[in-house]
């Protein structure tokens, strides 16, 4: 009996370290036109289970939520001062988790096109000079990035469209998360944001 139940105890401790090792993968699909956003989130383990899906625009509920929360701005706008002074000096940690952090990401998709004009027709023709040397930089830089800008001269616009897949490895991730929570300034930090 003892053997049977090591043996599954086994059996869970590997799937999860399988799990860990494999990761999760997002998936970010979005296309805007005009003041319209449409687009999904997708969370997946093992990269074929979806966990989560998130799809927007949202529902009519959250836009009545949206309204009562522009009410309570000033009370946030408090609590923001609060939360910064706390974050002040773990500066130096989340930089040092988010360097881990883009080591354990792993771009399998990156396709975005760019809509962007201005009033100007100099000042579009400039900004978008200014963008297309960025996009050169990153496409460069990664071998699955197609990001794409075209100038728009029919007055003030910012559309876009993309589809990005990111493999993400968790048991990578591990260490450099419990070297971050066991700073005590960044536990102050999330019991400063957990009180409010």
């Amino acid at each position: 009996m003892l053997n049977i139940l090591l043996m599954i105890i086994l059996i869970i401790i590997i799937f999860i370290i399988i799990l860990l090792f494999i990761g999760l993968k997002l998936v970010f699909i979005y296309e805007k036109t005009g003041p319209e956003l449409k687009g999904c989130l997708k969370i997946l383990i093992l990269k074929k289970i979806k966990v989560y899906s998130l799809d927007f625009p949202k529902t009519e509920e959250s836009e009545k939520d949206s309204e009562s929360e522009e009410e309570s701005e000033d009370d946030e706008k408090k609590d923001v001062k609060k939360i910064l002074k706390l974050a002040k000096p773990c500066l130096d940690d989340f930089k040092e988790f988010l360097r881990s952090f883009v080591r354990c990401i792993k771009v399998k998709k990156m396709d975005n096109h760019l809509i962007f004009g201005l009033d100007s027709y100099a000042d579009t023709a400039k900004y978008i000079g200014y963008i297309w040397s960025l996009l050169i930089i990153v496409n460069e830089a990664h071998k699955n990035a197609r990001l794409t800008a075209e100038p728009s001269f029919n007055g003030s616009i910012l559309d876009g469209k993309g589809d990005n897949e990111l493999d993400i490895n968790i048991l990578k991730l591990i260490p450099a998360a419990i070297r971050l929570i066991l700073k005590k300034e960044v536990r102050t930090l999330i019991k400063g944001v957990r009180n409010g």
